[in-house]
């Protein structure tokens, strides 16, 4: 098993585009590292305490293939100067993958948040 980790930022905090944005960012991960929903042991999902129109999980839940992954959504702790709007994404895949060979993704501003991968 193996934690596959996103973000993505939203620009409004509404149930649409709340939704949009959490199933860019699963889309996303699961397209990098070749994952299908029935290799995934559960999601979890964190947001910062300005985005209240949705849970992410709804977003991902209307996914293909997500109906019996299991979600859960928590909120993600309120740190000074912390960037906001953003929604976390930790997938546990089953995998042959190595850690090295996990590709994480960040997308919107929350590529500021691991400046490190940009440069991977």
């Amino acid at each position: 098993m193996r934690g596959i980790r996103g973000a993505i930022t939203v620009e409004e905090n509404t149930a649409e585009a709340v939704m949009e944005a959490t199933r860019e960012v699963v889309r996303a991960m699961l397209e990098a590292n070749e994952v299908k929903t029935e290799d995934i042991g559960a999601a979890i999902f964190t947001a910062t305490e300005d985005i209240t129109a949705v849970f992410p999980a709804k977003g991902a839940r209307s996914l293909p293939g997500f109906e019996l992954v299991p979600l859960f959504d928590a909120r993600q702790m309120d740190v000074d100067n912390a960037l906001d709007h953003c929604i976390r994404v930790l997938l546990l895949v089953d995998t042959d993958r190595t850690q090295r060979e996990i590709k994480h993704v960040f997308l919107g501003r929350a590529k500021s948040l691991r400046p490190d991968l940009a440069r991977a």
